[in-house]
Formats: structure tokens, sequence, C-alpha cells
């Protein structure tokens, strides 16, 4: 008999809380939780696809091994036994630090595997970890160490009467810098609270179509219009001054930083009005409760740490961080309790840190090590070459800029290792392919989304929301599938080294909140998944038992007030950090006519509400055609004679790849909107079946963060000519 039970989709970090139906062991249904608080019965299409996802002919329920004839499958066992004979093999000769592993999101919703996986590689000796942070928004967390942290928070978003988004579409992301639980209902919420929203986008997105401003910039001027709007706020004196004396340092420098970017020099930049940018930020300065998101898109664009710094800055300038007295509006649950006082964590130290790669002068931070830089480290001959690499969770060659280059990387290592649920781009170059359980076949908590707010102002639930859910289905009948964590184990038992596990609840400064470490012995019993989970929630605020007898969820209401400044604290946030004040005049000097002369379009990267980075492009009812469509004005269609289904050649100053064209009103004229994480490996390309890679148009030394080693990933300059096969027959 069919039984309805409460869960958690765990594919983006909005954890939405989800109803599965389960019949004869099989998930067959889910849909939105309406018994849930926070979300309204929310669920995305990716969510409500997870039976597919679990059952589909796309998933893989062997471990696999590469031979001469192909792929053939191995017990999971046998594979662990080869793969750490293998890596053993190759510390022996060339090190510990040969050995790298790269994590991406596909291993956030399991309990543990991301600690664990990094504890396995301490374990061995190698600091060679990278992780997807380092290509998705690396940028705040630098910013948050030039400018500090303020201890409190934001006020309860709840009571903003104005935000700022810039390059940012919640309503399709789900982006952690904007309430993820059910964030179009968030925006008419916001609406009928009369509630003002300011949206910076190049295209007339799904949140810009709500906004009572919408500037539709040129991509690639954020930072000149955030300047501008600091101009305008300091000018006209609607800077909170009682606030910026008692807890900011800088201001005369950053006054005189942004006076070049008056209004009209900005609005001349980024092809908007000046009247708009003006309106946006009394609006701003002028709000009782006001913040700023900033997104994937100017990220993406060149001074990427600049643009999160200035957004910073701007809440600072304007007061619009929680004050002594107030509720705490994001304490804890599933993490310890803290004492918010209503000061400054000051600017830290968040780069120079060991190790130090071999390329472009990077090295440790607090984003992590530069995936951008991977490729290299791999292809680069001499002493601390990385050989093997197992990557979990990700799929590199659709992620990593310059495709071409991680091609030939992944393809000369010894040992390449990918753990995932389907046979990716990365999964076809691999040496072993070991595959995973799946989210609705292991228990998890919302430990992971609640931390994310060490990881951003915006971030984290805005209420203290917490859940849990247990495994509700096992696999499918023989099946040899695992869950990630457990093949970190493996390796360590097989190894002889054990685990040291850190559980941290960010990289800031948080004291309050010293990061739990405990070492996993291999040689003893191997814990259960929920006794990871046990360990993730020591000393929480909330028992975890407690929350477990609520399986809707439930939000555990607290009346922490935010304290005052602790006697003699005197600590300062930073408005005029040295090293963002030197790249922000440098950026007056930037003139883009030159390439601008033989490249005049500008790609810039979307989101679609189907597709999460390269998941979902093979289950059906979320792939539709398969295609990544080129999208553009009609008029700019027009003007290259081109009709939607035409096949164009997409050229940068790095590289080229073939895509249809499709039109698009709502996009401002003169660019190109293409999503990342599709195509296939070179010499597969299919423009009709699985779209274009943009990464092949990206160079890794492209206007590269000196600091996180993200090269330009948008706002890339292009140009667009009909290609051999102009008309697209149907598939």
């Amino acid at each position: 008999m069919a039984q309805v039970h409460p869960s958690i989709c765990r594919l983006c970090t909005a954890y939405c809380p989800i109803q599965v139906t389960v019949d004869g062991g099989r998930a067959t249904k889910v849909a939105g939780n309406p018994r849930a608080p926070l979300y309204g019965g929310y669920t995305c299409p990716k969510g409500r696809a997870l039976p597919e996802q679990h059952y589909g002919e796309q998933r893989l329920l062997h471990a696999l091994r590469r031979g001469p004839g192909g792929f053939t499958p191995i017990p999971s066992e046998q594979a662990m036994d080869e793969i750490a004979a293998r890596l053993q093999a190759v510390i022996d000769q060339h090190g510990p630090r040969s050995v790298a592993l790269y994590v991406g999101m596909g291993l956030v919703p399991f309990a543990g595997s991301m600690s664990v996986a990094a504890g396995w590689l301490r374990g061995i000796g190698s600091p060679m970890f990278f992780t997807a942070g380092s290509i998705d928004k690396p940028g705040i967390l630098i910013a948050l160490a030039h400018h500090g942290m303020w201890q409190a928070g934001q006020p309860a978003f709840a009571t903003a009467d104005a935000w700022l988004l810039v390059g940012i579409n919640p309503v399709i992301s789900k982006s952690p810098g904007f309430p993820g639980q059910n964030p179009g209902r968030v925006l008419k919420d916001m609406q009928s609270a009369n509630a003002k929203l300011i949206v910076v986008d190049p295209r007339m997105t799904e949140t810009a179509k709500r906004a009572h401003i919408h500037m539709q910039a040129r991509p690639g001027e954020d930072v000149a219009i955030l300047a501008a709007m600091i101009h305008v706020i300091l000018a006209e004196g609607l800077e909170d001054r009682d606030f910026v004396a008692a807890n900011a340092q800088g201001l005369a420098a950053l006054r005189a930083a942004v006076a070049p970017f008056t209004p009209d020099h900005a609005a001349a930049r980024a092809g908007i009005s000046a009247e708009d940018l003006i309106e946006a930020a009394r609006i701003f300065a002028t709000a009782h409760n006001a913040g700023v998101s900033c997104g994937t898109g100017p990220s993406f664009a060149t001074h990427s740490t600049l643009t999160e710094y200035l957004a910073l800055c701007l809440a600072t300038l304007c007061g619009h961080w929680a004050r002594e007295g107030e509720l705490l509006a994001k304490p804890n649950v599933l993490l310890p309790a803290y004492e918010a006082r209503a000061q400054p964590w000051p600017p830290f130290q968040g780069w120079g840190f060991e190790p130090r790669l071999r390329v472009r002068g990077l090295g440790g931070c607090v984003s992590g090590l530069s995936a951008a830089a991977l490729a290299d480290e791999i292809l680069l001959p001499g002493d601390g070459q990385v050989k093997a690499l197992i990557v979990a969770g990700g799929n590199p060659m659709m992620a990593w800029p310059d495709q071409n280059r991680a091609f030939a990387a992944l393809n000369a290592l010894d040992l390449l290792v990918t753990l995932d649920t389907e046979m990716t781009a990365t999964a076809e170059l691999s040496h072993y392919v070991i595959a995973p359980r799946l989210t609705l076949e292991t228990p998890m908590t919302t430990y992971m989304p609640e931390s994310v707010k060490y990881y951003g102002t915006t971030r984290g639930f805005p209420e203290p929301y917490a859940a849990y859910t247990p495994a509700l289905v096992e696999p499918p009948a023989g099946s040899d599938v695992i869950e990630d964590w457990t093949f970190f184990w493996g390796l360590a038992a097989r190894m002889g080294t054990r685990i040291p596990v850190t559980m941290r609840y960010g990289n800031g400064p948080q004291a309050e909140h010293p990061p739990q470490e405990f070492v996993l012995d291999p040689t003893e019993r191997r814990p259960t998944t929920d006794q990871l989970i046990d360990l993730s929630c020591t000393g929480s605020r909330i028992p975890l038992e407690r929350v477990k007898q609520y399986p809707d969820g439930h939000v555990f209401a607290s009346d922490q007030r935010i304290l005052p400044r602790a006697p003699g604290n005197d600590d300062r946030l930073e408005l005029a950090a040295p090293p963002m004040l030197d790249e922000l005049a440098a950026l007056l000097a930037e003139d883009n006519r030159a390439i601008e002369a033989d490249y005049p379009f500008r790609l810039i990267p979307r989101r679609t509400n189907t597709i999460l980075n390269s998941f979902g492009r093979r289950i059906a009812k979320l792939a539709g055609d398969g295609t990544n469509p080129a999208h553009l004005h009609p008029s700019d269609l027009e003007r290259l004679g081109l009709a939607e289904g035409d096949c164009v050649t997409i050229r940068s100053p790095h590289g080229e790849i073939e895509a249809i064209v499709a039109a698009e009103a709502a996009l401002r004229p003169g660019m190109v909107s293409m999503a990342h994480g599709f195509g296939t490996n070179p010499g597969a390309d299919d423009p009709r079946r699985t779209g274009g890679n943009t990464g092949r148009l990206i160079s890794v030394e492209d206007g590269y963060d000196p600091v996180t080693g993200l090269p330009r990933m948008g706002s890339i300059p292009v140009r667009l000519t009909p290609s051999e096969r102009r008309e697209i027959a149907p598939a």
C-alpha cells in the first residue's frame, strides 16, 4: 500500500520540505509539503523529478572500471581495493601532494561526506583539496575578510522595506543570497508590504519584472553602479553617520575613491538611466531595513570580489545591520548557541595560506584552493604535479573554465576516479566510476543550509528552522551503491590512515564557534550515517532528538536579543581596504572599445528552472530538447540576418562553440545569454541535442582574480557568425 512520508529535497541549498509517496519500496511521487513552515508547500520541477533520478535509466547502479574495451561493472569493494593500491603507488613515487580531491555540489546533500572526504585527504598527507566553492562566488568570503563582519547579522528579512539584487534571479535559481524558501512568494509578500525591489541585471528576469527599479545594465559594470550609489549617498549626506562613526573606519578614503564615479559616469558606462541610479541610492539609504544580494552573474564577471566588497560597504554606510536589543534573526538550531553583540568582527586574514600552487601566484584562501588552476597543476611537469584525482559529486568537464585544457588535464592523469550518479562527461574519462546512494536513500538534517549564514551576510534560513529526514527507500534491488563517505572510509582502511574530521561553521573569525574536530579510525567499526549526523549536531542549541519530533520541520522560536557592544571593544568595519580601493581606481582606466570592435557581443550566464548545473540533462521530464540556446534580442537576430533555430558559431578571443539561436525580448541588445554546464567532451559536439559548453570560450588567465584565481566566466566578449549547418533539422 502506498504511503506518503515527509522528507527534504537536497538538490540545492534551499532544502525544500517534500512529501514522498512510497509504494512497494519505491518512491513514486514527490510533491511540496504544505504542512512544513516557511515554504508554503513549494517545490521546483527538479525536486519533483526525484523518482526519475532514483529509478531512471541514466542512474548508475554499479561501480565501473575502464579497460581497453570500455567500461565494465566491478564490485565496489574490489574497486576500492584497486583504487587504494593505485593511489598508494602514486604516493610512493611522487609524494602525497600528487593526489588531489575535487568536491562538487553533488556531495553537499550527504551527511559527513565532504568532511570525511577532506579528512581522508589530510590523512594521506595531501593538501590538494579543491571545491566548487572556488568557482561559485568565492569573492564574497574574500570581501568579508577585507571588510569584516557584523556579529549580529542583518535584521529579520521580513522587516525589509527595500532590497537590492545585483545579477541574481532567485525565482529561478533559489540563490543562497536571497531566501530560497519559496522565493516567488517572498517577492510577492515584499510587494504586498510595499517594499521596494531594486534589480541590476542585463535581462528582464522573472525577478526583475517585480522590481520597483530595474537597471538593465551592460554586464561587467556592477562595480561602477555600486560605486555610484555610494557616491550619491555620501554626496547627499544620506549615510547613517552615527552608525558609521561608531562602527566603521575609512570613510574619507572611500569618499575620495568613489568621487569619480558620478551617476552620469556610471550611467554612461553601464548604459542605464542616471535618474534610476540616483533614485535607487536614495531608496536604499532611507529604508528602515534593506539589504543587498549579489549573484553568480557579477561573480562570473571580472572584479567579483570588489563587487561583493562594495555591497558590504553599502550596507554599513546605511547601517543596515541588526542593532542592540533587537530580536536575533538567525539564532542557531542544530549548531551551538551563541551570543550576538552589536559590534563588528574586524577584518581578518583571508588569503596567503599554504599550500601555494605552482601557477599564477595562487595559494590557499578562505574560499579554498582555486579549481580554475587545477588543470594546470595536472599538466605542469615537475615537483608537486598532480598525478591522481578523485572527483566527488562534481563534473569538472562541464564546470571548469577552459574545457579543452580540462580535457587535456584529465586525460593526462595516472588515475582519475569519479563518484557520480550518472555517466557524466567527467565519468567518461575516468579509470573508475563509483555509484553512490541518492538522497531518498540516506538520512540528513538541515545542518548545512543553516551553517551557510557564515559564508555570506544574506545566506541561511530567515528563521530558526530545522528538520531531519530518515532514509525513506533502499536502493534498487540488485544494485551495488554506497554512500560517498563510506568510499573514503574504505580507502583509509586499505591505506592504513586515520580520518581527521573538522566540522566548521564558516571561514570567518567566529570565536563563539570553534570547529569540532575528531578522528575516525577505520580499523574500528564503521559508524552509521546517523551517528555522523549526531556528531555534527554536538552541542546544538536544540537537541537533535527534539528536532526529530517534528517530521515536517519546525521553527524553534527564540527570544534571544542582541547584546550591546562589549566593554572596551573598539573593533571597526573597514570601508577602505587598500587592495579594494586600488582595484576600484584601476577600473577607471579600463577601456573595452578595442576588443568590442572585433567581439561586439557579451556572453552572460543564465539559470533554468529544470537544470541545476549539469544535473537533469539526462532526465527526460527535465531536459526538454537538450539544447543550450544562445538567446539574443530579436533586433540582434534581425541585424545578423538570423532566424530562431539557425545554428551559429560563437567565437571569443580564446575559443569557439556552436549553438542554435533563440529570440528573447527580455534581454538587453548586444548580449548573448547561455547556460553553463551543457555540451559534451570535445569531439562529440552536437548543438541539436547536447548544446554547447561555454567553458571553451573562457581562458583561465583572462581577468583572473589574484586571490581566488577565478577568471572571467561571464561578460565574455564574443562574435557570432552563421555556421555551415545554419538550420537545425528536428532531432
